[in-house]
């Protein structure tokens, strides 16, 4: 044989594989079924496979299921996958077989290769590495785990920076007045500050509503093995894996209510793609407003100019682009799409099983992933530096004829009416058409037409 491969055997026969891999005949099989595009199997869902595998083997340990030296061997060497090492030997693709047995045993083969280098004895990948588990309670507690991780450890803090930046913002632009503008047209006025509070309001609501969803996605399938019956492990193996498995993590994980659910279905992944979907929807309208407010810078609202990052076109010199709310924008459209894709598989729990796990871990991580930089680059390129534009703010608040809706309880609505046509038509400010066509003395005139005034009966705690 070739000093490329060696051959290994499964349960089918034999399989060429190479020399220096890790991984067994299950892997290779694998490897030469699906070739999809190369999209492999995230990072974060191979780190979680590991975690699953070190409190596995310390669950088995603890409950007798395994001799303690090969379950604190196997433990150490899932530990090293957890923490990002041999990626190199995770060569699977997102396409493979619906219920990700192929990643699992991926897992297993690897991590049973390094157990027995370091016992200079066999281990087997089934019986030691796998078990008390099966791919169908595995691959789902991997979708939880990575993307309950993966929230904690990149969403959450890039959203708290995006609040913080808008918020300091805020407190900057508490005075500085513009026009609104309801369906893109000119409104009354209201402050940067009132807003920006509303894009903070935005990513406030989307926190509370992922937290809400982690606390089912820390609902494990792990001890229901093949069906949710709990077949060849302990009774009390869920109990203790969740247990060993939080002390890892440092997050609280606990067995599903009901297993069964747990393993045929899932709902939680779908909950959470439809909560990442909000907060992709609430940056794409942060990102167009910006892009409005910004644009011009001679034609168009030219409220703020946002920072200029790069050259804008390859033919029009001295172009800048709102680059990075766009690029945001599009994020935001692949979580969506993403989205789609995972409530279709979420349909896809046939009896006992869903049979499109991979394609589920893959997109809700992508998108947990998308949103995080999005609410990094909005804070840090967009928000926190964006400058405003205050002579075309004042000059086009000053040119308002909407303002006249404060004289409405004064005058009436039609006369108000009245009043806007005319500044419209003539191009004058709605004061000095308001002190022609009414009684109202100018003293009172400016006072209800002050744009400060007409904010504040809005106002609230922001």
């Amino acid at each position: 044989m070739s000093d490329k491969y060696r051959i290994e055997k499964d349960s089918l026969g034999e399989v060429k594989v190479p020399a220096k891999a890790l991984y067994g005949a299950q892997t290779q099989r694998a490897v030469d079924n699906f070739d999809f595009g190369g999209i492999l199997m995230p990072p974060r869902f191979i780190s979680a496979l590991g975690l699953i595998k070190a409190a596995a083997a310390q669950a088995n340990a603890e409950l007798g299921e395994l001799e303690g030296e090969m379950a604190q061997v196997i433990a150490a060497a899932a530990l090293r996958i957890a923490e990002g090492e041999l990626l190199d030997q995770f060569p699977l693709e997102v396409f493979q077989t619906g219920s990700g047995t192929s990643s699992n045993m991926n897992a297993n083969e690897v991590i049973a290769a390094l157990a027995a280098q370091k016992l200079q004895r066999p281990v087997h990948a089934n019986d030691d590495v796998n078990c008390s588990q099966s791919s169908n309670d595995v691959i789902p507690t991997a979708i939880h785990v990575s993307a309950r991780l993966a929230i904690d450890e990149q969403l959450l803090p890039a959203m708290e920076q995006l609040q913080n930046a808008i918020a300091a913002r805020e407190e900057e632009l508490a005075h500085q007045i513009k026009t609104g503008r309801t369906h893109l047209m000119d409104a009354m006025p209201l402050s940067f500050a009132q807003e920006l509070s509303a894009w903070r309001a935005q990513l406030e609501q989307g926190q509370q509503r992922l937290l809400d969803t982690c606390q089912r996605l820390c609902q494990l399938a792990q001890g229901g093995t093949a069906v949710g019956t709990g077949i060849n492990a302990a009774k009390a193996f869920a109990g203790v894996f969740a247990e060993k498995l939080s002390q890892l993590t440092a997050l609280e994980f606990v067995p599903a209510d009901n297993t069964f659910a747990a393993i045929s279905a899932q709902d939680t992944a779908v909950e959470l793609s439809g909560q990442l979907k909000v907060l992709a929807v609430s940056l794409l309208k942060i990102a167009n407003d910006l892009r409005w407010m910004n644009s011009g810078p001679l034609v168009g609202l030219g409220e703020i100019s946002l920072a200029a990052l790069q050259p804008g076109s390859s033919i029009m010199p001295g172009k800048v682009n709102p680059v990075v709310p766009e690029a945001v924008a599009m994020a935001a459209a692949q979580v969506i799409g993403n989205d789609a894709t995972i409530t279709i598989a979420g349909q896809s729990g046939n009896f006992q099983l869903n049979v499109m796990l991979p394609v589920i871990a893959y997109n809700l991580l992508q998108s947990i992933s998308l949103l995080a930089s999005s609410c990094t680059a909005l804070a840090q390129t967009a928000i926190a530096d964006f400058v405003v534009n205050s002579d075309n703010v004042a000059a086009n608040l000053a040119r308002n004829p909407v303002l006249v809706t404060a004289l409405n309880r004064e005058i009436g609505y039609s006369r108000a009416a009245e009043i806007a046509k005319r500044a419209y038509s003539e191009g004058r400010p709605i004061l000095e058409v308001a002190m022609d066509m009414t009684d109202l003395d100018e003293t009172r005139l400016r006072q209800l037409l002050d744009p400060r005034n007409l904010i504040q009966q809005q106002d609230r705690e922001l």
